[in-house]
């Protein structure tokens, strides 16, 4: 092995940005917003008005929750329904809060962002484009399948100190693809991250344990992406609402997980899951969006990995009034890899509910 902050520059991704750390007393705290499905009916006042709910659910929130981070976990546009000439001029809408409270984040992509007027590559350019603590970026060639319509597979390394030489937490993100293809001859995309990105987390992790040592002991993980895994189907069955606090509204079925679209491409998703399960260390959960009507929690018990539903945060998108809107908090307590880590539902008016603390003895 070469000289340690040697190797750490060669893998860091983010050289010209601010290293996201910590606090001081030891937190670091994350807040995601999911499904905001703004340009829905540009063409009359109904779709406008939505997004301006949205933008204000955002700058409500923002300043209650102090986040140190946040994570917008996919379907920011309704690519189906926006006019194409504006359509990537709406991530400067979505980013707007973010920007002038200087807060660092990362986005997912949604099935809704790959549509006829829309691609996952337009819209993470225009955000590097305009948003400078923008950490969302592109996998590397040959990883996430089709280069504008799965591109959203990366990490984000976040520091115990500004002086640390090695992460304490990752952040992962995945591209679930869906939707369709942008062009007038718009097909069909496949709905579950790649098979690529699975040998792409293992050769990460390989690299990440032999330059900043075993992950088990030094590293927490946290892992984002819009659809959520095949297998979290079966763990509605049997859901405990004392165990697993939380709207459940939406019975899972044919779309609302990976590769369920279309059945014969079921199982198609394993290859993602087993790599992220099998290799990352550490992995607090595994954070989805999608189906709106859901925001539990509960562990898979092959894996451990404990699966969470986001918080339907766009006033776009379909919905119920009394499932609310809001976000999802993420709390790390400590950067020590085997601490608890605490999240909860934040409705936009300020009501907390569904509070879990994320650690062995959870479930």
């Amino acid at each position: 092995m070469t000289h340690v902050a040697e190797d750490t520059f060669l893998i860091d991704p983010y050289p010209g940005k601010p290293k996201l750390t910590f606090r001081p007393d030891g937190t670091f705290k994350i807040t995601v917003f999911s499904d905001q499905h703004f340009g829905e009916n540009p063409w009359d006042s109904w779709g406008p008005e939505q997004d301006a709910n949205s933008t204000r659910l955002m700058k409500r929130v923002l300043p209650d929750e102090k986040p140190d981070y946040v994570v917008l976990n996919g379907d920011l546009i309704t690519g189906e329904n926006t006019f194409k000439e504006n359509a990537t001029s709406l991530i400067d809408e979505i980013v707007a809060p973010l920007n002038e409270l200087k807060i660092p984040f990362s986005s997912t992509q949604g099935n809704h962002d790959n549509q006829v007027n829309i691609t996952h590559l337009a819209e993470i350019l225009r955000e590097q484009a305009v948003a400078p603590l923008s950490y969302t970026r592109r996998a590397p060639p040959g990883v996430g399948g089709d280069p504008e319509q799965g591109p959203g597979n990366y990490w984000v390394p976040v520091y115990t100190t500004p002086t640390s030489s090695t992460p304490s937490l990752i952040l992962w993100f995945f591209d679930s693809r869906g939707g369709f293809s942008s062009g007038t001859n718009s097909t069909p995309v496949e709905d579950w991250v790649h098979d690529s990105v699975a040998k792409w987390i293992e050769s990460e992790v390989e690299t990440m344990d032999q330059i900043w040592g075993p992950s088990e002991e030094n590293r927490a993980a946290l892992a984002f992406v819009h659809i959520p895994p095949h297998v979290v189907q079966n763990l509605q069955l049997d859901l405990n609402s004392t165990k697993d606090p939380g709207l459940n509204a939406d019975e899972l079925g044919q779309g609302s997980t990976q590769a369920t679209t279309d059945p014969s491409s079921a199982g198609k998703d394993l290859a993602f899951w087993n790599a992220l399960t099998g290799n990352v260390k550490n992995l607090k959960a595994l954070i989805s969006g999608h189906d709106h009507g859901n925001e539990w929690c509960k562990r898979e018990p092959s894996t451990g990995v404990i699966f969470c539903f986001d918080k339907h945060g766009g006033y776009g998108g379909y919905g119920e009034p009394e499932w609310g809107y809001g976000v999802r908090n993420i709390l790390f307590t400590s950067p020590k890899a085997d601490a608890d880590v605490e999240t909860w539902i934040r409705l936009e008016e300020g009501q907390e509910r569904a509070r879990v603390v994320l650690g062995p003895d959870f479930s």
